[in-house]
């Protein structure tokens, strides 16, 4: 077999694909994982047992759960596509996080009970409001490795 024909080394010109799930990628992935069943399974269950008290609410947290599971798998599926798509979704989650946390402090009543993002994310430890900024810096970092 020729060296020309060899398939293992990568030609000079490739570049190598960053991976987003590794490094500190893997504890965000981790964290959105985590807060992915943690949403998705508060809203389920207050879906089923009492979405007349507060049916924003939940629905706001389903929502939620849906941008957390999107940018898990966007973390986890890597490239330049996904890195784009989920630094969209972290910027959406911040602005959900903030006008959600505002919108609750300012007018109380339009929430009978709590969402994921209710108070900035003060029932879970103000996290919701720090993984979105932490998203968009490691993908932004990650877009010029």
């Amino acid at each position: 077999m020729s060296d020309t024909d060899r398939t293992d080394t990568p030609a000079p010109q490739q570049k190598r694909q960053f991976e987003l799930g590794t490094g500190p990628g893997r504890v965000l992935v981790w964290f959105y994982g985590v807060f992915t069943v943690a949403a998705a399974s508060r809203s389920i269950v207050e879906m089923i047992l009492d979405f007349e008290k507060a049916p924003l609410a939940y629905v706001l947290s389903a929502l939620a759960a849906v941008v957390y599971g999107f940018i898990t798998y966007s973390l986890v599926r890597g490239g330049e596509k996904a890195r784009r798509a989920a630094l969209m979704c972290c910027a959406a989650e911040l602005a959900g996080v903030l006008i959600v946390g505002t919108w609750t402090l300012v007018e109380p009543s339009a929430f009978p009970d709590s969402t994921v993002w209710s108070g900035f994310g003060m029932g879970y430890l103000f996290i919701p409001v720090i993984l979105p900024v932490t998203g968009m810096m490691w993908l932004r970092r990650a877009r010029t490795a």
